[in-house]
């Protein structure tokens, strides 16, 4: 893994674990013009091999793994399980074929009264370790098409009255996101219609993975 992407890692993981409030604000968005952003990290997953001749395939059997995960994936599977069995969420999702996680379900979970603590690593960071190592099998990206791809949704997001969702940065070579101007103290409100109406017109901008940063 190059440089870059372990900055970002790294900047993930504070981000994740030292302030659990504020990456639910990142996660899930907090109230303007009825509407509301997020702040949050795909690459397309390994094509399976054709199955032979004869026999049946693999991913054809009972209780096999899916067809066509990436090694990412089986690394961030371990972090979930973790989650389920240790991190006090037993209903934590399973991650996309491609390894990233389904950060709606994720943060779906997150809003629930009382589970907010500890939807990032675990209740008491018993999962940090496995999330760390996700991160850091996380493939690398390439940061001027992720830039591209936030800078499409941010607009998107406005486009669609969502008016205070900001550009994304480019700060040493590494893509930021966009989202609410403050998280801290969100003046967008995830949770509502007109926001969730926004979101979902304007995911298509979004590289796969990039909806759990933006």
């Amino acid at each position: 893994m190059n440089l870059s992407h372990r900055r970002t890692a790294g900047l993930r993981v504070v981000a994740l674990v030292a302030l659990p409030v504020l990456a639910l604000s990142v996660g899930c968005g907090g109230g303007d013009d009825g509407a509301g952003g997020t702040k949050k990290s795909d690459v397309i997953a390994d094509v399976p091999d054709s199955a032979k001749a004869s026999g049946p395939k693999e991913a054809d059997k009972p209780g096999s793994p899916p067809a066509g995960r990436s090694a990412f994936y089986d690394i961030q599977m371990k972090y979930v399980q973790c989650m389920r069995a240790k991190g006090g969420y037993k209903d934590f999702p399973d991650p996309r074929l491609s390894g990233y996680l389904d950060w709606d379900k994720v943060n779906e979970i997150g809003s629930q009264p009382g589970r907010n603590e500890g939807i990032k690593g675990g209740k008491n960071g018993v999962c940090v370790a496995e999330l760390r190592a996700s991160m850091d099998a996380e493939p690398q990206r390439d940061e001027q098409k992720s830039y591209e791809s936030m800078l499409a949704h941010a607009a998107c997001m406005r486009d669609h009255g969502v008016s205070r969702f900001t550009n994304p940065t480019m700060s040493g070579g590494i893509a930021q996101p966009g989202g609410d101007p403050n998280p801290a103290s969100p003046a967008i409100d995830g949770n509502s219609p007109a926001y969730k109406k926004a979101r979902e017109a304007c995911r298509p901008k979004l590289l796969d993975g990039l909806d759990g940063m933006q």
